[in-house]
């Protein structure tokens, strides 16, 4: 079952690229006190996600921080390694890149991606959500294989209205 509306979000640890090396972070501290605006991928560097997703959020961090969101962090079943360096690629210093390498956080949230058929292995669905101190106020997940509509920092902006 997947996470919905109205549920807190799972208490795990995920890492980001630090100046030494991978550093955790824990979802606990990522959202205690904070509106955040989080979104996944199934992959960094994949054509979608880099030429659509990341883009998209990029350019409307200012929009999006102006609502009233003090976070902004992408989420994708790779290692730390590859997400600073796919940030740093993308631009996108207002953003947190988090790693969530083993896949914890995705099936805890019940959004996992079977992307075996294209040699991917487990990912992670492509969604967003604004989370309210630790609680999802907002969820937009897309249909398996549907590409980018719901999930976009458009609908982010729309839905911060």
């Amino acid at each position: 079952m997947s996470i919905a509306v109205g549920d807190r979000i799972p208490s795990v640890t995920l890492h980001v690229m630090g100046a030494e090396g991978p550093v955790e972070m824990s979802t606990d501290e990522l959202c205690a006190g904070k509106k955040v605006v989080l979104f996944a991928v199934p992959g960094a560097f994949t054509p979608g996600c880099s030429a659509t997703h990341v883009p998209g959020f990029v350019v409307n961090a200012d929009k999006i921080k102006a609502a009233g969101v003090d976070t902004i962090a992408c989420v994708s079943v790779n290692d730390a390694f590859v997400m600073g360096a796919w940030g740093t690629q993308q631009n996108a210093d207002e953003l947190v890149m988090l790693a969530d390498g083993n896949g914890e956080f995705t099936r805890a949230l019940g959004l996992e991606l079977d992307a075996t058929g294209f040699g991917l292995g487990m990912r992670s669905k492509r969604y967003s959500m604004i989370i309210d101190d630790g609680v999802v106020s907002v969820l937009n997940v897309e249909p398996d294989g549907a590409g980018i509509d719901v999930s976009t920092a458009e609908g982010i902006l729309e839905a911060l209205g």
